[in-house]
């Protein structure tokens, strides 16, 4: 029988923090979501401006019902239950109210400080980029639902980058080919930012290190690329991508080489969870490519330095010295707010329906999988077994 935790806190008070991170332009709650919340009974609390982003004001959260606050930032203060899109600063943390309930993306392994701010102060924290990839989460899969958009956000970049056109075009002056854009990892990122370019006229290619998803490739209108390496145990029971040896990824990079330098757009979105993203493309690969093309590395890290590109220079887009264009921006759900907030929205929604499931307050199922699975924090320590292992070794 699963162990219930009644009780958490005895109200359903959920407060929305304005996401003030450089270049965010997304809402965890848009005022349609909102508005179910407190039709489930919930009150609910946004920091004024929150929704400017993403072009939803104030006044459309008066209108679904919500309480706009005098003071921004007074959200972390002030909610029960406190949902947000990024992780809270180490003082944001040491405001929330001891007892309560934080969800949303809070990235447990690279902030260690505000996880044990969270466990000291008796909050019990959820962060759903650990959601297991089970049928029943889907409809709270946050990193799928941003991964669409920044799949699609992806191609338009590289559009908007590249120095020909995608589709092919007969004209009276001549016959213009369609670009080649090779997409590197076909995950969700990967996959919809095949079917975009497809859709734009390019001829496009892709590799995954998974042979297994070839499949979806071709579905969306991608031509899978094989390569003669060992693809023995490449996936996870979750579906991700394993982390390769160093001898297999060394024997990738070369094979790929010539696909990478011979297209016209290269996007990458290769990672492997909680670990920095492979390096696939090195600085002489990029040397190779042609004046006018593009790389987009949806892998760019901050903390790495790189992404799948030795070259990328993560937050910056630049041109090398042999005229390649590489974008290494790290947020591009945020360059569709007006989607990338609803999505997210609707996925926190399914998600606080599981934990105020009784209509009287959250309830914490110790054995349901998903709560099981996201929970990182609870009753003053790190219960999370992927963090507690990150920090022993």
């Amino acid at each position: 029988m699963a162990k219930r935790v009644s009780g958490l806190i005895t109200t359903m008070k959920i407060s929305v923090p304005k996401q003030n991170l450089p270049g965010e332009t997304r809402v965890p709650l848009v005022p349609a979501v909102v508005k179910k919340l407190i039709g489930l009974g919930a009150e609910v609390a946004i920091d004024p401006g929150a929704g400017v982003g993403s072009f939803q004001d104030d006044d459309a959260y008066r209108s679904a019902g919500a309480v706009v606050l005098d003071e921004q930032g007074s959200a972390w203060t002030r909610g029960d239950i406190v949902v947000t899109i990024h992780p809270p600063t180490p003082t944001q943390a040491d405001e929330v109210r001891e007892g309560a309930v934080v969800v949303g993306m809070l990235a447990p392994l690279r902030n260690p400080e505000v996880i044990d701010t969270l466990a000291t102060r008796g909050v019990t924290a959820f962060s759903l980029e650990f959601l297991p990839r089970i049928s029943r989460a889907q409809a709270m899969d946050v990193l799928t639902s941003q991964a669409n958009v920044a799949g699609y956000q992806a191609v338009v970049l590289g559009a908007g980058a590249c120095s020909k056109m995608f589709p092919m075009m007969i004209t009276a002056a001549g016959t213009l080919a369609p670009t080649k854009v090779f997409v590197i990892g076909a995950g969700v990122a990967g996959l919809a930012a095949i079917a975009t370019a497809k859709r734009l006229g390019a001829v496009v290619e892709a590799y995954d290190v998974r042979p297994e998803v070839k499949e979806q490739v071709q579905s969306v209108g991608g031509r899978f690329v094989e390569l003669p390496t060992d693809t023995t145990d490449t996936q996870t029971a979750g579906g991700y991508a394993k982390q390769q040896t160093e001898d297999d990824r060394h024997r990738q990079v070369e094979l790929m080489a010539r696909h990478v330098a011979a297209s016209d757009v290269v996007i990458t979105t290769a990672a492997v969870f909680g670990r920095q993203p492979p390096l696939l493309i090195p600085t002489d690969t990029v040397g190779q490519m042609r004046a006018g093309s593009v790389i987009i590395d949806l892998a760019a890290d901050t903390e790495a330095g790189r992404g799948n590109c030795e070259a990328t220079k993560p937050g910056q887009r630049y041109t090398t010295p042999n005229g390649v264009v590489i974008e290494g921006a790290t947020n591009l759900p945020a360059l569709a707010p007006a989607h990338s907030s609803q999505l997210y929205a609707n996925n926190m929604l399914a998600f606080l329906k599981e934990i105020l499931s009784d209509g009287d307050g959250p309830t914490l199922d110790l054995e349901d999988d998903i709560q099981k699975a996201t929970l990182i924090t609870h009753g003053g320590h790190i219960v999370n077994p992927m963090v507690l292992e990150a920090r022993a070794t």
